[in-house]
């Protein structure tokens, strides 16, 4: 922890350096976006890459001259993965540094704690976490927008599969999170809807490191694939045992799944593991004519340059927020409302990492399943599963 700490001071400091140049050698006045992630704390495997890709695109923007010659200065702060420190953070930003949006934060859980004070300030935020629930009912969720695909997309991408193969006994096992919650509720909310029988629901906390017993348990339902719905070490703990006790059935993860850290942890276990990922990790296996492909490879390529790691797809995440915010900058200026008008009303047809972005009045997430590529993990690689 203390060396994760120092890592992140530096950065920082690295950051409000850049931001003091761009005072000293731009003559207008900073564009200020306010940034919350998980930098720290349980969720870190998500606000890292946030942070590093968020500082990544200060630098580069700022080296070709800002946004219409306004340096842009992004302040980042450490939620250290609690819902009480993103809303401390919010505040800050708001009151004390007049930030244009906020991007992040990285969890549903404080994503959600965010949605009352985003809306009663009047500023946007553009949140780097699933739940479905961050941007619904959008009559509520005005200022309130999401890069990272729907739980509920996620869902529906893994039951197109399954129906495909036939499969329709399926055991469940979801992380008592918020996540996790959104996800098992998705899980059994769209299951009849596509012929699947949910024959085991099995639960674990975020600190358990074995799941066994719930595993057996779904082996001896008559299951024929189990879904594990986590993010984080769950998913590893889940992929070793599942490989352990020899299920014989399928392992379908979530689309927290999306960090080669876990093919890594996991080791030969992952193998086979199944899930639907954002193309960012496999982005060198589509054609390419693909309207993804060449943001995604320069991304990927300079995020690697500098940070000597892969982003994953939640770097990806904070890279589509960020890049909203500053499209609507370049086009309406330093108003937090046509900010959020621009995002909401211009942001169509638009290639993200996380897929082909179409925001609207009624969807403030504006991806759905086809955002998706069902990967399996192939020689501690990812491959694009072929029906």
């Amino acid at each position: 922890m203390k060396g994760k700490g120092r890592s992140f001071w530096k950065y920082l400091v690295v950051g409000l350096a850049i931001a003091i140049l761009a005072k000293v050698s731009f003559a207008k006045e900073p564009y200020k976006i306010g940034a919350i992630f998980a930098v720290t704390g349980a969720a870190s495997f998500l606000g890292e890459p946030e942070k590093n890709t968020a500082i990544l695109i200060m630098e580069q923007i700022n080296k070709a001259g800002g946004i219409n010659g306004h340096p842009l200065e992004i302040i980042i702060e450490d939620s250290k993965s609690q819902e009480a420190d993103a809303v401390l953070a919010a505040k800050k930003l708001l009151e004390k540094d007049k930030v244009l949006a906020i991007v992040g934060p990285s969890t549903t859980g404080e994503s959600m704690a965010l949605v009352p004070i985003m809306n009663n300030a009047k500023t946007p935020l553009i949140s780097c976490a699933a739940g479905y629930g961050i941007t619904n009912p959008v009559s509520e969720r005005y200022w309130i927008f999401k890069t990272p695909q729907h739980d509920l997309s996620a869902v529906q991408a893994i039951y197109n599969h399954m129906k495909k193969k036939g499969i329709k006994k399926v055991g469940i096992i979801t992380i008592s999170t918020g996540f996790g919650d959104a996800g098992r509720k998705a899980l059994l909310d769209e299951a009849p809807k596509w012929g699947i029988e949910i024959v085991a629901d099995e639960r674990y906390g975020p600190k358990d490191s074995d799941m066994t017993t719930q595993l057996t348990k779904i082996k001896t339902s008559g299951a024929q694939a189990v879904i594990n719905w986590s993010v984080g070490p769950g998913q590893v703990v889940v992929t070793k045992n599942w490989h352990d006790l020899k299920l014989g059935i399928p392992l379908y993860q979530s689309h927290g799944w999306g960090s080669k850290k876990n093919i890594e942890l996991a080791g030969k276990a992952a193998e086979g593991v199944i899930a639907p990922l954002g193309r960012l990790v496999v982005w060198d296996k589509l054609p390419d004519n693909h309207p993804q492909k060449a943001l995604l490879k320069k991304y990927e390529t300079d995020y690697k340059e500098r940070f000597k790691s892969e982003p994953g797809t939640f770097g990806g995440h904070a890279y589509d927020a960020i890049m909203m915010v500053v499209e609507a900058l370049k086009k309406v200026g330093p108003d937090k409302s046509k900010i959020r008008d621009y995002i909401e009303k211009n942001i169509k047809n638009w290639p993200g990492t996380g897929g082909i972005f179409n925001m609207s009045e009624h969807d403030h997430c504006g991806l759905d399943m086809n955002a998706f590529e069902m990967v399996v993990v192939k020689n501690g690689d990812w491959e694009i599963l072929k029906d």
